[in-house]
């Protein structure tokens, strides 16, 4: 149980040290998780109703975030380029992403061809019956994705990466909120944030880990870095 549990922490904190530099991304963040965790109340009593929200608001919120506000040039705090942080993403990278985002909105199309779905549905009468039945695909499609990305870490990783990340994901909601709730704050008021490797770790690791991690992970950075510099709010491109 410990070694999972510090594998969550290493996950957790790789995730906000390499991909929410942005005040932005950070405050898109926690509208998702916000949205996330009403999803997850709604879907004890309609899965479909919480799929809906899940994708429309709280996925999409996180995802634009990333894609047009999170900077992919060369991370100096991390010493580390765009590419090496994709290659290494533990979870859905850019393009993988990419293809999951288009799964998702192309699947409403398959009950536009078959309205039963291969038998799966009875055909809807109304719009009403076919949001409805659109919301119970695209609960489909998330937890397929899930498993899939899981999957995908078991083979090429081992089975604590895969389930640790399937732990993070499910968890995200609510470390987010932890994490993000000063950001839209920060964004208004232009406050400026000190990204050095400590920073970026103080709330996510114990104080009696950091120095344990952060020599296993993060090499010393130049002085130059961890100067203050302005939270980055945008990026020149996709």
């Amino acid at each position: 149980m410990t070694g999972l549990l510090h594998e969550l922490k290493v996950q957790r904190w790789d995730d906000h040290r390499y991909y929410h530099h942005s005040k932005v991304n950070q405050s898109l963040h926690l509208l998702s998780a916000t949205s996330f965790l009403f999803a997850y109340v709604v879907a004890f009593t309609d899965p479909a109703l919480a799929a809906l929200i899940g994708w429309l608001v709280a996925m999409t919120t996180r995802q634009v975030g990333h894609l047009f506000f999170e900077p992919r040039g060369y991370d100096a705090v991390n010493q580390a380029t765009d590419e090496y942080k994709e290659e290494i993403k533990v979870g859905y990278n850019i393009k993988r992403k990419l293809v999951l985002l288009a799964i998702w909105a192309a699947s409403p199309l398959l009950l536009v061809v078959d309205p039963t779905l291969l038998g799966v549905f009875t055909p809807h009468a109304d719009w009403t019956g076919f949001v409805t039945h659109v919301g119970e695909l695209w609960l489909v499609v998330g937890l397929a994705g899930i498993a899939f990305r899981a999957l995908q870490l078991f083979v090429t990783k081992d089975l604590t990466t895969g389930l640790v990340w399937v732990t993070k994901i499910a968890t995200d909601p609510f470390h987010d909120i932890k994490l993000y709730h000063r950001a839209p704050w920060e964004l208004l008021t232009g406050r400026h944030s000190r990204h050095t490797p400590e920073t970026v770790a103080a709330p996510i690791l114990p104080a009696n880990l950091h120095d344990e991690i952060l020599h296993e992970v993060m090499p010393e950075l130049p002085a130059a870095v961890v100067e203050d510099a302005a939270a980055p709010a945008s990026k020149g491109g996709v």
